[in-house]
C-alpha cells in the first residue's frame, strides 16, 4: 500500500473557490499607469519582495521579474531566497506551490491569479495515482519508483516523496531517471508521457517496447500484467496541450521554406516531432543553443510562443528565429497572469494585505520537500 499523505483540496476547485475577483479599479488602466504603479510598489517593498517570472510569461509582466528561468532554475532560485518576506510567482499554480514548499518558514508565496493553472498537472489527480499504485501492487508489479514532472500538484509530489520517488524537470529528466532506475527496476513517470518517452528513448536508449502507457481512466491502467512485467517505464497518459500541437507537417513546411535551417523542440512534443527535429531539450537548452549558434543561422523553435517571440527579438538580426507553428502556441493559463493582477497583489502587499497566498499544508509539504530536495541534489 502507498504511504499516505494529507490530500490537498483539488486545486482546480481551490482556484475557483478562492480566486480574488479583480477590483474594477484595476481593470481599466493604461499600460503606462500600470508600469509606474508596479515600479512604485516594488520600490516601496524593496528587499522584502522577490518577483519570479517563468520564460512563458507575457513580456509586459516578465519585465518586472527579479529573476527569470525555466521550472528548474526558478525552483533553485526560490530555495535560495531566504531573506525576502514575499515571493510573487508569475507562473502557474504548481510553480507557486513548489516555491512555498522550498521557501523559508517566514516567507509568503503569492500567485497573482489563482486561475493560472496547468492542464497537464490537472491530468494527474492524487486519488488516481493512489489507485494506480494499489493496482500495481495487487498485480504483483514490484520495484516501481514514482517520478513526477514538476508540472504536477504538491499532493503528487508529496506522494512521490513519501514512496521513495522524486521530482524532475525537462532540464534534469535524464539524470533523475538514471537515479530512479538505480533505486528500482521500473519507473512510473507522470504526468507527461512524452517527456518520459522522449527522454528514455532519445537520451538513454531505452527501447519503446519496454514502455507502456497507463490510462488512469481504465481498470489496471488499460495495461495487461504481462506487458507491465516486461516494462521498464510506465508512462502516465498525460500531455501538454501547447507542445502536442506541433507536428511533423510543421517541420516539413519549415524545411521547404528554409533549406539548411534547424529545428529545435521541447521534449513535451510528441515522439514523431522529436524524431524529425534536429535537436530537443528543455527551455533553458533551447535558449542556450540558439544564442550560441553561428551568425546567419535560422531556427524553428517548437515551444511556447512568448519565449519564441522573445528569442526572435533578442537574437535578430544576427540569427533568425521563428515559431515552428505559424499560428503560434500560447500557454493560455500562464497568460492569465496580467500586469493588472500583478499590480493588484503588489499594492495589496504595500497596504499590508496578502492576496492569493499559496500554502501547502503539512504533512504534504514535508513529503513534497523530500521529493524536490532529491531533484535539486540531482540537478
Amino acid at each position: 500500500m502507498a504511504t499516505q499523505v494529507q490530500l490537498l483540496t483539488d486545486y482546480e476547485r481551490t482556484r475557483l473557490d478562492e480566486r480574488q475577483p479583480l477590483p474594477d479599479a484595476y481593470r481599466r488602466l493604461s499600460d503606462a499607469e500600470m508600469d509606474l504603479r508596479i515600479a512604485a510598489a516594488k520600490h516601496a517593498l524593496g528587499d522584502r519582495l522577490v518577483i519570479l517570472g517563468h520564460h512563458y510569461q507575457r513580456d509586459e509582466v516578465i519585465k518586472f521579474a527579479d529573476y527569470t528561468g525555466d521550472s528548474l532554475k526558478l525552483a533553485q532560485f526560490a530555495a535560495r531566497q531566504t531573506a525576502a518576506d514575499y515571493i510573487v510567482f508569475c507562473g502557474v499554480h504548481f510553480m507557486a506551490e513548489s516555491a512555498n514548499v522550498l521557501g523559508a518558514p517566514h516567507q509568503q508565496v503569492i500567485l497573482p491569479d489563482l486561475a493560472a493553472g496547468c492542464s497537464m498537472a490537472d491530468m494527474a489527480a492524487i486519488d488516481q495515482l493512489e489507485s494506480c499504485w494499489d493496482e500495481l501492487t495487487e498485480m504483483g508489479v514490484t520495484g516501481v519508483v514514482p517520478v513526477t514532472y514538476i508540472n504536477s500538484s504538491a499532493a503528487i509530489k508529496g506522494f512521490c516523496g513519501a514512496n521513495g520517488g522524486v521530482v524532475c524537470t525537462s532540464s534534469n529528466a535524464t539524470r533523475v531517471m538514471e537515479w530512479a532506475w538505480q533505486q528500482g527496476s521500473r519507473v512510473l513517470m507522470l504526468p507527461d508521457q512524452h517527456l518520459g518517452r522522449n527522454t528514455a528513448y532519445f537520451k538513454m536508449g531505452v527501447p519503446v517496447d519496454q514502455m507502456v502507457v497507463w490510462d488512469p481512466d481504465q481498470a489496471d491502467g488499460g495495461v495487461g500484467r504481462d506487458a507491465l512485467e516486461r516494462a521498464r517505464l510506465i508512462l502516465w497518459k498525460g500531455h501538454c496541450g501547447v507542445h502536442t500541437r506541433f507536428s511533423t507537417k510543421h517541420i516539413e513546411a519549415f524545411r521547404q521554406a528554409h533549406p539548411g535551417g534547424r529545428v529545435i523542440v521541447h521534449p513535451e512534443c510528441t515522439f514523431e516531432v522529436v524524431q524529425a527535429a534536429d535537436d530537443c531539450g528543455s527551455t533553458d537548452h533551447i535558449i542556450r543553443t540558439t544564442r550560441a549558434s553561428e551568425e546567419g543561422s535560422v531556427w524553428a523553435v517548437g515551444t511556447e510562443i512568448h519565449l519564441v517571440s522573445r528569442l526572435a527579438r533578442d537574437l535578430a538580426p544576427a540569427r533568425t528565429v521563428v515559431t515552428l507553428d505559424t499560428l503560434g502556441c500560447l500557454c493560455s493559463t500562464m497568460f492569465r497572469i496580467s500586469p493588472n493582477h500583478l499590480l493588484h497583489v503588489l499594492e495589496g502587499l504595500v497596504d499590508g494585505d496578502v492576496i492569493n497566498r499559496i500554502v501547502v499544508p503539512e504533512p504534504t509539504a514535508g513529503f513534497a520537500r523530500v521529493a524536490l530536495d532529491r531533484m535539486l541534489s540531482l540537478a
